[in-house]
């Protein structure tokens, strides 16, 4: 069912940026060996150019004291209304000085951090990917599940949908 992509370097990294960037919110998981892990939803500031993904995080919080612990962390991306999947595993390292936190800086954060950028307890997050994989339905869930359905009933598989490793 679907096509399988792989994607690497500027490929990898626009399609990760474009995913993570649209859906925004993924579910952060950290303390990975242990379950049930830890987990929380966490808006994206962005994707670099290098596929870096950055997020603002408070330094008291669960996640930090985690990822302290084991920098190992999954990030879990969905979209249901466009059938659009991203799962992300890498390493996170955490930030407290000014000038990331300037640049990783927006005005939406001001609702978690009352004092703004320099709040003590502003720290940024950047996830290094070292596994991607993504699922991406061309032509959205309402048309694929028909495509389903209908392959079900004639026996042959009809979905368009496109999924692959993404090497950042």
């Amino acid at each position: 069912m679907g096509d399988y992509k792989n994607l690497s370097s500027e490929d990898a990294v626009s399609k990760l940026k474009k995913l993570a960037e649209d859906i925004r919110v993924c579910m952060f998981c950290t303390d990975l060996t242990h379950t049930p892990f830890s987990t929380r939803p966490m808006s994206v500031q962005e994707v670099d150019e290098s596929g870096n993904i950055w997020f603002l995080s408070g330094a008291d919080s669960d996640k930090n004291f985690e990822i302290k612990q084991d920098e190992n962390v999954q990030l879990l991306f969905a979209k249901n209304s466009s059938s659009e999947y991203l799962n992300v595993y890498g390493k996170a390292f955490i930030y407290k000085d000014k000038s990331t936190i300037e640049d990783k800086w927006s005005p939406v954060a001001k609702a978690w951090f009352s004092k703004g950028k320099d709040d003590p307890n502003v720290t940024v997050i950047r996830v290094q990917p070292e596994y991607v994989y993504y699922w991406d339905t061309k032509s959205g869930k309402m048309v694929s599940l028909l495509k389903i359905a209908v392959g079900a009933i004639i026996g042959k598989p009809l979905d368009d949908g496109i999924e692959g490793k993404l090497s950042v």
